[in-house]
């Protein structure tokens, strides 16, 4: 049995992981379907009678000091974070895994070239960074902060990537293919990525949830995406001032936000386990 079937088996008998699972999965559909399933985000159909209105038959979730429907800024909210989530992870754990690859193969100047620039990525506070450029960029789009979040992320994961290299480089697989000719390009694509995909995989699947954090605090804050896009971090500023005599306008967007973070690592730690026979052992 392949070792990819076998982490799966691990995975599917994992319950927490499993539940996480199901749990993004069915936050990815209810985002997807968020037009069909509810009204207009930005609707404000009455601004004085229907402002902060408790859950009810025609507002499921209530209304907000505009009157729209929590429902559904909601949902359309799991949409931005899901896009910033997963576009910004998958873009920072690129990045990474080509440095780190890069600076593995590399000579050593190389090496300690683009490590000790890692280094100094590190040191500096990225909230810090990501606040002085938004403060300045006030109408960032939404690509422009997938991109900005996953620039200034991808530095752990190029030294996960950079440690597997250097360990896998002087295996002995490695030097039986070189030994039978093949090119330092068949290397890195048949012997390396493969070995090297689970810990990139794992690294992912727990940024997400950090991503989506970063982006809700950003956007209470009023920066990366702004209103009137609905993102959970706007909708929890929308109810700060309303917090004791409308708690739901906040308390729907701050459980979303829990469980959708929750849900992913959750799920990738499941993944660890199940890529790692040493840990799931």
């Amino acid at each position: 049995m392949s070792p990819w079937r076998l982490a799966a088996r691990r995975f599917a008998r994992n319950r927490p992981a499993l539940t996480g699972a199901v749990l993004v999965a069915a936050l990815v559909l209810a985002a997807l379907l968020a037009p069909l399933l509810t009204a207009d985000p930005l609707a404000q159909p009455d601004p004085v009678r229907l402002q902060n209105q408790p859950p009810s038959a025609a507002h499921l979730l209530g209304t907000d000091p505009y009157s729209r429907d929590i429902l559904s800024r909601t949902l359309h909210g799991a949409r931005v974070s899901l896009v910033v989530g997963i576009g910004a992870a998958l873009l920072a754990v690129t990045l990474g895994a080509g440095v780190g690859l890069t600076a593995g193969l590399a000579g050593r100047r190389t090496d300690q070239l683009l490590m000790r620039g890692v280094d100094v990525a590190l040191s500096l506070p990225r909230i810090v960074l990501l606040l002085a450029v938004f403060a300045v960029w006030e109408e960032a789009p939404a690509a422009a902060v997938v991109l900005l979040i996953a620039v200034t992320g991808w530095f752990q994961t190029s030294r996960i990537v950079r440690a597997s290299v250097l360990s896998l480089r002087e295996a002995d697989f490695v030097a039986a293919a070189r030994a039978l000719g093949t090119t330092g390009a068949g290397i890195v694509r048949r012997h390396l990525l493969p070995h090297i995909a689970a810990p990139v995989i794992v690294s992912a699947s727990l940024d997400v949830g950090n991503i989506i954090l970063l982006e809700a605090g950003l956007s209470y804050l009023g920066l990366g995406v702004r209103p009137p896009t609905p993102t959970w971090g706007n909708m929890i500023m929308d109810g700060k001032d309303v917090l004791f005599s409308a708690p739901w306008v906040a308390l729907a967007p701050g459980l979303a936000l829990v469980l959708t973070v929750v849900a992913f690592n959750l799920a990738g730690d499941g993944l660890r386990d199940a890529l790692d026979p040493r840990a799931a052992a």
